[in-house]
């Protein structure tokens, strides 16, 4: 990736999501959010989502044309979503005497994998920007998409104009990403879930990482690990206020905003109820099935998330596994496939359940945080069917329908909504 000329001031990248562009008020309100960035003499690039839920509304209009829409032509449909916003914008800028240009993710340099519907950004070559920047002019850029080798048009997937945004910043030497949403920053948990849960004021990219990957879905994961791996800080703010926003960065004290003996180990809740679980029956308990069982999800770009096995006394396991519940069916196909050739007796799938998890880089360091979250659980007479682990958090499904209550029991026993 290129960089910034040097002796040009620091660039700022702002991105808009949906929800701040859905109607032309809410535009011309971004619109100017974005002039009087520029007037500090900054360069800005900004990066914008499709307004409101045009991406679902075209998503559904395809469904209604085709039950299995071709991936190439349904990502070339999905993007114009972004271009109608990006060009939205740079006019409401030019009734502001802003001079603007919008750029596709072609015309920006935006270089992708052609894996249609879940890219990822190989390159960026910003000849482009840099030369539209130099003539005084806010760049906005289409979000969510780039292009291929063969020129085709390629979209990141759900949450993808973070990664854009963030690659812009990475790519462009920004100064900052700044992540414009309906919320005013990062909460200890969905204040639509918990209303008393507490905005953080900063945040390490370790912890954002794994909230943002088990349901948190203010930041995309992809978009915080592009972030850690070049320290670039991410500000996320609400586009509708002028409230103090939370700052991901790279903490001096590791993740730990200050000394672990002193805060609270547990940083935040995250919940996500697009769960699927998948259990095969009495699969051979030998080496090399559970090659043989993920390896066809892998190759099918499937992400399985946690894993759970119970051993019998005759040589067999039943082995459960937890998909996006948009994948259950493909990856109930594939697995159905592969039942035969291991010898399970069965393949039961449930697409009931949500996950819920505790977050803290602390926690590492301190004993009894799972005894804690199961005893607050077990309280609430909340089952857990899987459990999931590592130094930062612990997951556990639970029945969909009890998400929310477990967000609130959890967000309580650890007393969140104190001050640290």
């Amino acid at each position: 990736m290129s960089s910034a000329p040097s002796g040009q001031p620091a660039l700022l990248v702002q991105k808009f999501g949906g929800s701040s562009l859905a109607t032309a008020e809410r535009i011309r309100a971004a619109a100017a959010r974005v002039v009087d960035s520029a007037a500090s003499g900054r360069p800005v690039i900004v990066v914008v989502s499709a307004m409101g839920d045009t991406t679902d509304e075209l998503i559904e209009l395809a469904y209604k044309v085709s039950p299995r829409p071709n991936e190439r032509e349904l990502d070339l449909l999905l993007s114009t979503g972004e271009t109608v916003s990006a060009t939205l914008m740079a006019m409401a800028l030019h009734d502001l005497d802003q001079p603007a240009v919008s750029l596709t993710a072609a015309q920006a340099g935006i270089r992708s994998t052609n894996v249609f519907t879940k890219a990822r950004i190989t390159d960026i070559h910003p000849e482009r920007i840099f030369a539209e920047l130099r003539r005084g002019k806010v760049v906005i850029v289409t979000g969510f998409q780039g292009v291929t080798e063969e020129q085709d048009v390629a979209t990141l997937g759900r949450g993808g104009s973070d990664t854009t945004a963030v690659a812009l910043a990475c790519a462009l030497g920004a100064e900052r990403c700044d992540i414009l949403t309906d919320v005013e920053g990062i909460y200890t948990a969905d204040p639509r879930v918990v209303p008393n849960a507490r905005k953080v004021a900063e945040i390490g990219y370790e912890e954002m990482l794994e909230l943002a990957q088990l349901g948190a879905r203010v930041m995309h994961p992809r978009a915080v690990e592009l972030a850690e791996l070049h320290a670039m800080p991410i500000l996320v703010s609400s586009s509708f206020s002028a409230a103090s926003g939370t700052l991901i960065h790279r903490l001096p004290n590791g993740d730990a905003p200050m000394p672990m003996e002193i805060r609270k180990n547990v940083r935040g809740i995250a919940h996500d109820t697009d769960v699927a679980r998948i259990t095969l029956v009495r699969v051979p308990d030998r080496p090399g099935i559970a090659a043989a069982i993920f390896q066809p999800l892998a190759d099918a770009n499937i992400s399985v998330d946690t894993i759970a096995q119970s051993s019998g006394a005759d040589g067999t396991t039943d082995l459960s596994f937890t998909v996006s519940g948009s994948s259950l069916q493909r990856a109930m196909e594939i697995t159905s496939q592969t039942a035969p050739g291991i010898e399970a007796d069965n393949v039961d799938a449930a697409d009931d359940l949500a996950k819920v998890s505790i977050v803290g880089t602390g926690m590492q360091s301190a004993p009894g945080y799972a005894a804690r979250m199961f005893g607050a659980l077990a309280s609430a007479s909340i089952n857990i069917s899987i459990i999931s682990t590592s130094d930062i958090k612990i997951t556990c499904v639970v029945p969909r329908d009890r998400a929310e209550d477990a967000v609130r029991v959890l967000h309580s026993a650890f007393e969140l909504d104190r001050d640290d």
